[in-house]
């Protein structure tokens, strides 16, 4: 089924955040890098976190990993340019870090308003491979074309937890934990020679049809084969055949809703929430689908 990008961009002109309706119009030429972080720099706090309902179940103002997460998924699309910020955002999380070098899942919020319990009830003094993985995978794609992240101490840190969390892991981490681990592996492939041996370990705990229900989450909640290995020609691809990578990427294409959008098949913590996950997975189908040559 052929996508229709011109509904896609009236959804999102309709109901998306700013944000992503920028990083919409920057996978299509239609906007500049300036005005990508113009947008997320609305987010930023004077710490060189993010916060403020970046991550959009943890709508609470304080500096978060998770916000660091979706402020790193920015500065990667807009490479090969860089900015400051993004090196800012390393010194942040050296300073949100635990003494082993990894991060808690959250940090305390004053006010847990439109935040997921998830969020607002972590324990600030664990460190978990999840939250660490997902702020280091995406921090290593981006050090890919920003030399002062690649160089920096909590990157070097943070890449060390992880791969000692990921050399202990004797069986399957929740779904989710194990996609983040899976890209922080293959991101870290460029860099690291170890990732290669811990891509193989990781894969063992992967079904064959790339099919992972998510303990825990909302009726029929899946991570699927996208959700470990998006992109064509890196190393988490091979971890499935292409048949797999095939009818996933026609499943995506297919479940373009009639009003343009995507879905998630995830519980939302509020209204605004809810409206901004389909607007981030509107940008994150037609990312793929793109990067995939389906369009």
């Amino acid at each position: 089924m052929p996508v229709n990008l011109p509904a896609a961009a009236s959804f999102m002109a309709t109901h998306a955040r700013l944000l992503d309706r920028r990083r919409f119009e920057l996978l299509s030429g239609g906007t500049t890098t300036d005005a990508v972080l113009a947008a997320v720099d609305g987010y930023r706090n004077p710490d060189g976190g993010y916060g403020w309902g970046l991550e959009p179940d943890l709508r609470a103002p304080e500096s978060q990993p998770g916000g660091a997460l979706h402020a790193f998924e920015v500065f990667e699309e807009i490479g090969p340019d860089t900015t400051p910020h993004a090196v800012q955002l390393c010194d942040w999380l050296a300073s949100a870090s635990l003494p082993d070098g990894g991060l808690p899942f959250a940090l305390p919020v004053a006010d847990p308003a439109g935040c997921a319990p998830f969020w607002a009830q972590a324990d600030p003094e664990v460190a978990t491979l999840q939250s660490t993985a997902f702020a280091a995978g995406v921090a290593l794609r981006v050090a890919r074309h920003d030399r002062a992240v690649r160089e920096h101490p909590w990157l070097a840190a943070a890449t060390r937890y992880c791969f000692g969390a990921i050399r202990e892991l004797t069986e399957a981490p929740h779904a989710i934990a194990l996609s983040f681990a899976v890209r922080f592996v293959d991101a870290a492939h460029d860099l690291h020679a170890e990732a290669a041996g811990l891509l193989d370990h990781l894969a063992t705990f992967l079904p064959p049809d790339g099919l992972v229900a998510v303990a825990g989450g909302s009726d029929g909640e899946t991570l699927r084969a996208l959700d470990f290995a998006p992109l064509p020609d890196r190393p988490a691809r091979a971890l499935f055949k292409d048949d797999v990578i095939n009818a996933e990427l026609q499943r995506l294409a297919g479940e373009q809703q009639d009003d343009g959008g995507w879905r998630v098949d995830f519980a939302s913590f509020s209204p605004a929430a809810s409206l901004e996950w389909r607007g981030y997975a509107t940008v994150s189908a037609v990312s793929i689908l793109k990067h995939n040559g389906r369009l």
